[in-house]
């Protein structure tokens, strides 16, 4: 239980009917969640408005609610908080009602299109293996030092989020890395939250089924570089279009990465292969276990946080060999007849293009490339036709097939990424819904030196599928396949 006074003192509030020398048992924003002498506060989601539910929660026991809006009927016997925005004050509610466990790590934050999972996951490895117990949150999986804890959304909700923390802290770390997702941003899930330091990967065509616009989804995510204060880093990649404009309004000490240009941190490619690449960062040249010049670019953004997080310089450069791929990302398998397969979680044009691009890098035009990909049902639409031009433009075989399709027709899917294909690449592509046949079909069509891209979904073992999620795994499968060659 916390003093509902000390809760306040969190959050500008414009006005308080009733008595605020109360105790609370718990923080909610979820309605089924009220027991007696709960604070429930009363958020307007994209959805539900949760001021429809305050008649609800004060038959349940709530002793004081938090609200952008009065209620017509004001019960004697709670006590009733007006604020502007109550987002906001979830966050900074959520945060005190956990003891603020942001202010006790140094959470590092890492946004953009692509890049963000294996970014942070990166930064938390490098912790660890600096000597530090860290925590991560990210769209694979949450961990609090070496527990798994599953991930159900990229970013969670307010107290959620800071119950992982607060269970980090518990846990003895002192780092934290965490993705920040332009929903999450947008949606204020991140408020009340201090970072050390705020990652900028890249801007590209997403979720605009939500956003509606790019710069809409843009300033989603440079509101994240907004909030950061005086005493955090904000480090951007300055190769992006978008980068500088990210730090535009940032109170925090401006850094900057590159893989083409003079930066705070470079990083530069030396030599390529299937699975690894030889990099220099600012100089000095290190072997690394990762592939595509969009991974430099992760990796470049990784040295950078990690001397920004005052690591020893040397150590981390030691470090950056040491560093694995994340689950579903450029995950490789080979058969025994020398045919490769990358497992990637690209699931957007640019992303898409990054990763053939690296795979074009490597093995040149000696041998072909087979893609297999599609694209999200209830997702935005406008990006299917491109996802498979494309797809189309740089693999010498394109098949497309079922992803999650949740509530749409594959087949309607199919037809729109169909769209985007012209004359000639329509003569080298299949459309082929089953997913794991689809998967088979491309290995069939493989010869020895050959490279399959098996795109989308990555680290997901499942697919969705009319509400239903059904056990798929890309990785599973293409092993299984792989073995029968």
């Amino acid at each position: 239980m916390k003093p509902l006074s000390a809760l306040l003192s969190a959050i500008s509030i414009e006005e308080i009917i009733g008595n605020k020398d109360i105790e609370i048992t718990s923080v909610e924003s979820d309605s089924r969640k009220i027991k007696l002498g709960s604070l429930f506060v009363a958020v307007r989601g994209t959805v539900v408005d949760g001021h429809q539910f305050i008649p609800i929660v004060i038959v349940g026991g709530a002793a004081a609610i938090v609200c952008e809006e009065l209620p017509e009927r004001l019960e004697s016997d709670v006590t009733y908080i007006k604020v502007s925005n109550s987002a906001v004050a979830l966050g900074f509610l959520a945060s005190r009602w956990y003891g603020d466990p942001s202010r006790k790590l140094k959470l590092v934050g890492v946004t953009g299109t692509n890049g963000k999972t294996t970014t942070a996951t990166l930064i938390y490895e490098m912790a660890r293996l600096n000597g530090h117990k860290a925590g991560l949150l990210s769209t694979v999986c949450n961990y609090i030092e070496n527990e798994a804890v599953p991930a159900a959304q990229t970013t969670p909700d307010p107290l959620t989020l800071n119950s992982l923390l607060a269970r980090m802290v518990d846990a003895g770390c002192t780092y934290a890395a965490m993705e920040v997702s332009s929903h999450a941003a947008h949606q204020h899930r991140i408020s009340g939250l201090h970072f050390a330091g705020g990652v900028f990967t890249n801007l590209t065509r997403d979720h605009l089924d939500y956003h509606k616009t790019v710069d809409a989804y843009l300033n989603a995510k440079k509101s994240f570089f907004d909030i950061l204060p005086k005493d955090a880093f904000a480090l951007t990649n300055i190769d992006d279009k978008v980068g500088e404009v990210m730090l535009q309004n940032t109170m925090a000490s401006k850094y900057s990465y590159s893989v083409r240009q003079i930066a705070d941190f470079a990083g530069r490619i030396i030599e390529s292969r299937i699975d690894g690449t030889l990099m220099s960062f600012n100089g000095h040249e290190v072997e690394v276990l990762f592939t595509g010049r969009y991974n430099a670019y992760n990796l470049t953004a990784v040295y950078g946080a990690a001397i920004l997080l005052g690591f020893d310089p040397e150590k981390v450069l030691t470090d950056m060999s040491r560093l694995v791929p994340v689950a579903g990302r450029f995950q490789t398998f080979r058969s025994a007849n020398g045919i490769t397969a990358v497992v990637d979680y690209a699931h957007t044009p640019d992303a898409v293009v990054n990763v053939l691009t690296a795979i074009r890098e490597v093995v040149g035009n000696k041998n072909n490339i087979i893609t297999v990909v599609g694209a999200g049902g209830n997702r935005d639409k406008g990006k299917r036709p491109i996802m498979a031009k494309e797809a189309a433009m740089r693999s010498d075989k394109l098949i497309l097939t079922s992803d999650n399709p949740r509530d749409e027709e594959p087949a309607d899917i199919l037809a729109d990424m169909e769209a985007g294909l012209d004359d000639n690449t329509r003569k080298t592509t299949l459309s082929i819904v089953d997913r794991r046949e689809a998967i088979r079909t491309a290995a069939m069509l493989a010869a020895p030196g050959d490279v399959i891209l098996i795109a989308g979904k990555g680290h997901e073992d499942y697919q969705e599928i009319k509400g239903v999620k059904h056990h798929f795994d890309d990785r599973e499968v293409v092993a299984e396949v792989l073995s029968k060659l």
